[in-house]
């Protein structure tokens, strides 16, 4: 009788693929003492894609266990990772390098205005402008002309903490941690991911009352 072989799974939550075949190196994880079942594993086919057009899976880690456990009888697997998986197959795309910068562009315009249009209106709501002549009055005893040394710190102090609050300046970050449109857009992602796996067993509960 063959000594049992621990085959540990770390399926990855969602993984984006461009080819038709799947393999489980593509969508997780594997590791086993003995190198030849753990290149086997990773060379197991999970999915086939028909759909031409791109779309997401949502898969079961059920079907992977079975799936490795008929390559070898000896195999026991140690599922580490998810219960259910996500493959969202995007076809390959010809490079479109200007309609990115395009996108790239707008989006940045429309930050820029955005973000600008939103200081100005909180600035008149406050009236910063006058608090700033009024300090500069009470301080000098002369009337602010509306560009000193109020106004210039103001300016840059507010780049400066928007630099620092979002830790990321063009290609270079200040620090590791990531930035607050990092975490938000992974918030967004796993919000996702878990909407369509709890959709996707909603499915085989509804009832046709037709």
């Amino acid at each position: 009788m063959s000594a049992t072989k621990t085959v540990y799974l770390n399926l990855q939550e969602i993984t984006e693929v461009q080819k038709k075949d799947v393999l489980l190196k593509d969508v997780a994880s594997v590791y086993c003492s003995d190198k030849v079942i753990q290149s086997k594993c990773n060379a197991m086919k999970v999915k086939t894609i028909r759909d031409k057009k791109g779309k997401k899976y949502v898969e079961s880690a059920l079907d992977v266990i079975r799936k490795l456990e008929a390559i070898d009888s000896s195999i026991q697997v140690n599922n580490v990772g998810k219960v259910e998986y996500i493959i969202n197959y995007m076809p390959p795309k010809p490079p479109m390098v200007l309609w990115q910068w395009a996108k790239t562009i707008f989006v940045c315009i429309v930050c820029f205005c955005g973000a600008a249009f939103a200081i100005m209106t909180f600035n008149n709501d406050v009236s910063v402008m006058d608090v700033f002549g009024e300090v500069y009055r009470l301080i000098t005893g002369t009337e602010s002309s509306g560009f000193t040394i109020l106004e210039m710190s103001y300016s840059v102090g507010l780049a400066v903490g928007i630099i620092l609050f979002f830790n990321h300046f063009a290609k270079w970050k200040l620090t590791t941690d990531p930035t607050p449109l990092e975490v938000e857009m992974r918030l967004y992602e796993d919000n996702v991911s878990k909407t369509l796996i709890q959709n996707e067993g909603r499915k085989e509960q509804e009832v046709d009352v037709q």
